[in-house]
């Protein structure tokens, strides 16, 4: 098969994040580096990421995360700050974050070795929702509130359809209610910022089907199977 669609069966990491892993040189192949794609694979080869051997793994793990602020989600940070996998370094296998949470952002993250699942949860056809609580800078009115669900700038283009309710308001800060399907760059934060506001907290509390709840920050929990098949449904 494809070393992509190798790499995603060792839960690697999605298809599309495991070419840039083989375009940026961190995969070999029986010892020789790789950076081509389409090169087609075998079990019996030894291939090798970050000179760590993989293989695929017959049993898959979801786990859902509460991200505290203050963790990059990598699996390494050149920085030496603390990661998302920081408390997975024991796990009986190697995890891997679907999307990202900013460095500065909490909330519910997802973890798996099933890299099928990931490219499918991440590609933008399946217009997965993420739902965020977002405490923002001064008194949000109902014109802006409109404006990030009909759409606004961001980066040069502007962001799909959203939905923006209005929690909240007092002299000092307003809290939101904030729905996207869309994964780009810390979005909620820049479609805040081009209404006129900051965002002085954030947090994710639903992605799709699965809901943060009332898990502690900073702990984690295995998904029961019935949320699994939710998400394989999308």
């Amino acid at each position: 098969m494809r070393l992509q669609k190798f790499l995603a069966l060792c839960g690697v990491a999605s298809r599309r994040a495991s070419e840039k892993m083989i375009a940026d040189g961190r995969v070999t192949v029986d010892g020789e580096t790789v950076t081509a794609m389409g090169l087609n694979v075998e079990e019996t080869q030894r291939v090798c990421v970050d000179g760590q051997p993989v293989q695929p793994e017959s049993e898959k793990h979801y786990l859902m995360y509460h991200k505290p602020m203050g963790e990059v989600t990598t699996s390494s940070d050149p920085e030496g700050r603390a990661t998302v996998l920081d408390k997975f370094r024991d796990f009986p296998v190697r995890l891997y974050p679907v999307g990202r949470l900013d460095f500065d952002s909490e909330g519910l993250l997802l973890l798996t070795n099933d890299g099928e699942l990931t490219e499918r949860l991440l590609h933008p056809s399946r217009e997965v929702e993420k739902v965020y609580l977002a405490r923002v800078s001064n008194q949000v009115t109902p014109e802006e509130a409109l404006r990030l669900e009909r759409g606004v700038s961001v980066d040069g283009r502007l962001t799909s359809h959203a939905r923006a309710k209005i929690l909240n308001v007092s002299p000092m800060y307003s809290d939101l209610m904030i729905t996207i399907h869309e994964g780009r760059n810390r979005q909620v934060r820049k479609m805040v910022e081009a209404v006129g506001h900051d965002v002085v907290l954030l947090r994710r509390i639903r992605f799709g089907p699965l809901k943060l709840g009332d898990l502690p920050r900073g702990m984690w929990r295995e998904l029961t199977p019935e949320e699994v098949a939710s998400l394989q449904k999308l």
